[in-house]
C-alpha cells in the first residue's frame, strides 16, 4: 500500500493501546446477502492453518522484491499461478503493460483463481502481490532507493488467500469464489518525488482489472481486500472508503470476527481513508468491496511500512490466523 492517506474520521478520538488474541471458531448461522440474524442450517467452516499461511508468505519473500520488470517478479508470478492451479482453481493470467507515475512501462500480471466459475453468485477476495520499489519510509535515508521485501505489504494478504485456496479445494463454499491477486499496486510516486502526487499512480493492476475484468460482465456480491494482514499486534478498524461504499459488508465481516472472539483485532470503530485497490474496484467495477488494513494512530499503518524492516521477522501467525479465519467464516456462511 499505497498513498499515505490515513485521514481520521471526525468522530475518531480513540487511541488503542493494546490488542489481544481471540478464541477459536464457532458454528453459527448467517443469511449472507443481507446482514440479518435469521437462523440457517449450521455450516462447518474449515479451520485456517496459520503455519501453512506463514509458509506461503515466506515462499514469496524468498523470491526477493517482487517489483515489476524484474526476475523475482516473474518467478513469483509463475509460482502463484501454479500454486492456485495446484489447489484446483481455474487460473486466468491477465497481462498488461501499465504506465507508472514517471512514464516507465510496467509489465504487469493480475492472477485470478476461480472456484465454481459457472456460479452466478460470487464473492471476490483480493490482495496485491507486487512490492514497493523503494523503502522511501525507512528511517535511514540511505535506504530510500532500495526495494523492500514486502513480507507484510503484499505477501501476507496473498499468503492468507493461498491458504484459503488450499481449504476451498477440499470443501467448496456454496457461492463461487474468485481469488484475485493484483499487480502494480505499490509503485505510486515515492515520497522523495518532487512532482505531483496523484492517487491514480497507485493500484495500477486493480484499475486495469476494474475496467477490463477477466470475465466479460463480471460481477460479485461483494469483495474483501486483504492488505498488510500479518503484522504483530495489528488492529483493523473500519476503513473510510469501505464504510462509504460497502458499509453492510464491513458490518458483516466485523460481526463474523466478533462471533469468533476477535473483537480486539477487528475493532468496531471508524478508521481513516486509504487509497488502496478497493477504491478502484468500488468506483470503476462497482462491486461493493472493503479493505482489511491495519490502523495506526501515527498514520503509517505499521512500523515496517515501506521500510527494509518489512521482512519475515515481523510476520505474526496469530494475526494471519485471525484474519484468515474471519474471511472463511464470512464466505462459508454466505447464502
Amino acid at each position: 500500500m499505497k498513498k499515505r492517506k490515513m485521514i481520521m474520521a471526525a468522530s475518531m478520538l480513540v487511541l488503542l493501546s493494546a490488542f489481544s488474541c481471540g478464541g477459536g471458531t464457532k458454528a453459527s448461522g448467517n443469511t449472507g446477502g443481507k446482514d440479518t440474524d435469521v437462523a440457517v442450517e449450521t455450516v462447518q467452516v474449515p479451520t485456517f492453518n496459520a503455519d501453512s499461511a506463514y509458509q506461503y508468505v515466506k515462499r514469496q519473500v524468498d523470491f526477493g522484491p517482487r517489483v515489476p520488470n524484474t526476475g523475482g517478479h516473474v518467478a513469483c508470478g509463475n509460482y502463484l499461478a501454479a500454486q492456485l492451479e495446484a489447489f484446483g482453481a481455474k487460473v486466468t493470467n491477465q497481462y498488461a503493460e501499465l504506465i507508472a507515475y514517471d512514464g516507465t512501462l510496467l509489465k504487469a500480471r493480475n492472477i485470478i483463481g476461480s472456484y465454481r466459475p459457472e456460479a452466478k453468485k460470487r464473492i471476490a477476495l483480493f490482495a496485491h502481490w507486487d512490492t514497493r520499489p523503494w523503502a522511501d519510509n525507512d528511517p535511514d535515508a540511505k535506504n530510500h532507493q532500495t526495494p523492500i521485501l514486502g513480507a507484510n505489504d503484499g505477501a501476507s494478504g496473498v499468503g492468507v488467500l493461498l491458504e484459503i485456496a488450499r481449504l476451498i479445494q477440499g470443501q467448496l463454499p456454496e457461492l463461487g469464489i474468485d481469488l484475485i491477486l493484483f499487480d502494480a499496486e505499490d509503485g505510486g510516486a515515492p515520497q522523495f518525488y518532487k512532482g505531483e502526487h496523484k492517487e491514480e499512480y497507485w493500484c495500477l493492476g486493480s484499475q486495469y482489472w476494474a475496467r477490463n475484468p477477466h470475465v466479460s460482465g463480471y460481477n460479485a456480491r461483494f469483495g474483501i481486500l486483504l492488505d498488510m494482514v500479518g503484522g504483530p499486534g495489528s488492529a483493523f478498524l473500519k476503513e473510510g472508503y469501505s464504510e462509504q461504499f460497502a458499509k453492510d459488508i464491513n458490518k458483516k465481516v466485523w460481526k463474523a470476527a466478533a462471533r469468533l472472539g476477535y473483537g480486539s483485532t477487528f475493532v468496531d470503530e471508524a478508521g481513516g481513508y486509504v487509497t488502496d485497490d478497493h477504491l478502484f474496484v468500488n468506483r470503476d467495477a462497482r462491486i461493493k468491496t472493503i479493505d482489511i488494513i491495519p490502523y495506526n494512530p501515527d498514520g503509517d499503518f505499521t512500523d515496517t511500512w515501506h521500510t527494509l524492516a518489512d521482512n519475515m521477522e515481523h510476520i505474526d501467525r496469530g494475526t494471519l490466523q485471525r484474519v484468515g479465519q474471519t474471511v472463511l467464516e464470512v464466505i462459508y456462511k454466505e447464502r
